[in-house]
């Protein structure tokens, strides 16, 4: 070929002519598979072979493409897309990593400020040393460039540069490349999730009204901040979000919020089943990172980044060890629940049935024994005295003002189904509570739970259960009972790590056949029982605690040993005194004490 058959485009490159074959031009990319030559190597029908100058790691700026026209080309990859069902997502975007954009930077700084002849000669000498190199040098070098990702370019009809390689990182590639060098075109702040889901609806409003958000006065809360988010991307703005992992049986997930007590809602954040097995992700775990706006048949946000997980960096969730390979143990630290002189319940908890780290107790009660309002009390009880424990208050089944009331009494997170709900939401919640609080255990983390009640979860459970065919006596199957143990059971002191603690009431004397059937099948899992007497409530006698029948198992790991012996004597004391007379007698005492030591002290048995 002469140089006047020659590209005008490529003249001045100091390519040789024989480098060039001829070709015919091409609209975008070839279609077809490129076919093998005889020589085995790969090559395009009609394209050009690529001049070694384009592999150099410094391109000339007058030669370098502009940023903005840098695309990468689609990848189909299931692996590397997440695997996003159609129904769900489509695509991801893909942030560019930020040291390629300072090393681009870089050279687009270094060879502007070259004069044009010292870029000739440049060319020059780049062009002589490679015809010197040997076959060696030039593998040596090809490895060099592979390092620097594949900076060769294709130069379509239309002028579109391609970047044949990208890489990805943390398993949140795109198929799809956006400039991301330089965000001149935000106009919009950055959002966070958590942050608007903790906001009240008027502030929201008002947020709405000034990103343009039409017909607000329709919308309940989480439309809303869907919305808010939705109008905030449209301008560039980041959004973060955070919330708790609950994966699906098709093995992938989204962030629960317990601001709607982990129920589904729109601004749910979408996580791929590449993510999760990344990260060996688990029910219950506490994500947070940077996420997109849904794009084109997607419904959810999804997840972009993974920034944390459980408020670590997630290169430590490979050093944690599974929940149950934990070693449990019996509770050796003590909750001490003595709060105020006047606080009389949880005085005498205190000393008749004394609470542990790890504790697996069990509150028996009959209807209207107070046992809320000793749930309540024991709860504030943990949050003063013992601020390092993780307190979740759980309620199953209950009566909406009693949500309400306990949301109120306690400084702690509360999670609650109401009666009104179906059974699907009561089993629901209790899994994704039990989940959060064994992910927070396998931190070294104390965490308490108080479930009101066991026995109505239970019931949730017996009624999904599909059919055995072996029914137990007041029509509770078989296998039902199986999962609220395990709920149960999870309550464990963790050999030289944290501890989980569950106290769970139990109803009796309702009339029904089948919470005696409940209560039998967990009257000896527990060790830790606390008996509430009817009798004494008749007499407006409280805390209504049946001293005789309450008690904690291995109560000499908790209790100092001068302490263990004169609760010992108290109790040969009050043996065979009739539970109204005890319960007297032992208020009557503390009325005068202000401290369980001082009541103990003076004791002369």
């Amino acid at each position: 070929m002469t140089e006047d058959n020659i590209p005008q485009k490529d003249i001045g490159n100091n390519i040789p002519p024989e480098n060039y074959t001829e070709h015919k031009p091409h609209r975008g990319r070839p279609k077809s598979k490129p076919k093998k030559t005889n020589n085995d190597e790969d090559s395009h029908q009609g394209s050009l072979p690529l001049p070694q100058e384009l592999f150099s790691e410094n391109i000339p700026a007058h030669q370098a493409a502009p940023e903005e026209l840098i695309e990468t080309p689609e990848i189909n990859n299931a692996e590397l897309m997440g695997e996003i069902p159609p129904d769900v997502a489509e695509d991801h975007h893909y942030q560019t990593p930020p040291e390629h954009k300072e090393e681009r930077k870089d050279i687009l700084e270094q060879e502007s400020t070259k004069e044009p002849q010292q870029i000739q000669n440049e060319q020059q000498s780049n062009t002589a040393a490679q015809s010197t190199q040997t076959p060696s040098e030039q593998n040596s070098n090809k490895g060099q460039e592979q390092q620097y990702k594949d900076r060769d370019r294709d130069r379509n009809n239309s002028g579109t540069y391609y970047r044949k390689d990208r890489e990805f990182k943390n398993g949140n590639g795109s198929n799809k490349f956006r400039d991301d060098f330089s965000r001149k075109d935000r106009t919009a702040p950055s959002l966070n999730l958590t942050e608007l889901q903790a906001m009240k609806m008027q502030d929201l409003a008002v947020m709405g009204n000034s990103l343009g958000i039409e017909g607000i006065g329709a919308l309940e809360k989480p439309e809303l901040i869907f919305e808010i988010l939705k109008a905030n991307a449209e301008k560039n703005g980041l959004m973060y979000g955070s919330g708790y992992l609950e994966v699906l049986q098709d093995g992938f997930g989204f962030l629960r919020s317990p601001t709607y007590c982990y129920l589904p809602c729109p601004e749910d954040i979408y996580l791929s089943p590449s993510q999760i097995r990344r990260f060996s992700l688990k029910t219950g775990d506490f994500i947070s990172g940077q996420i997109r706006q849904p794009r084109e048949k997607e419904r959810f946000f999804a997840m972009l980044k993974v920034e944390a997980i459980n408020n670590e960096p997630p290169e430590r969730k490979r050093e944690i060890i599974p929940f149950q390979e934990l070693t449990p143990y019996f509770p050796t630290e003590r909750l001490v629940l003595e709060r105020a002189p006047d606080e009389y319940s949880t005085r005498i908890v205190d000393l008749i049935t004394p609470i542990g780290k790890g504790q697996r107790g069990l509150i028996v009660a009959p209807p209207r024994t107070g046992k809320t309002m000793l749930m309540q009390k024991i709860a504030n009880s943990i949050t003063k005295n013992n601020p390092e424990v993780i307190l979740i208050i759980l309620l199953i089944d209950e009566r909406p003002e009693e949500v309400t009331d306990m949301k109120r009494s306690v400084n702690a997170e509360v999670v609650s189904s109401t009666f009104d709900e179906p059974p699907e939401r009561h089993v629901q919640i209790a899994e994704m509570v039990i989940e959060k609080a064994k992910r927070l255990v396998e931190y070294n983390k104390h965490v308490v739970i108080l479930l009101d009640s066991v026995t109505r979860l239970a019931r949730a459970y017996n009624t999904l259960q599909p059919h055995s065919g072996k029914i137990l006596s007041g029509g509770v199957d078989a296998n039902a009972l199986h999962k609220p143990k395990r709920f149960f059971g999870a309550a464990r002191n963790i050999e030289g790590a944290g501890s989980l603690t569950i106290i769970a009431t139990a109803l009796i004397d309702t009339g029904s056949r089948m919470d005696e059937v409940i209560f039998e099948e967990f009257k000896g899992t527990g060790n830790m029982e606390l008996n509430l007497d009817r009798h004494l409530v008749d007499k407006r006698i409280y805390p209504a605690i049946n001293i005789e029948k309450s008690g904690t198992r291995k109560e000499e790991l908790l209790l100092h040993p001068d302490e263990l012996n004169k609760v010992w004597a108290l109790r040969k004391a009050l043996n065979g005194v009739p539970p109204i007379e005890a319960m007297e007698l032992i208020i009557s005492k503390m009325k005068k004490i202000k401290t369980n030591i001082e009541f103990l002290m003076t004791l002369h048995l």
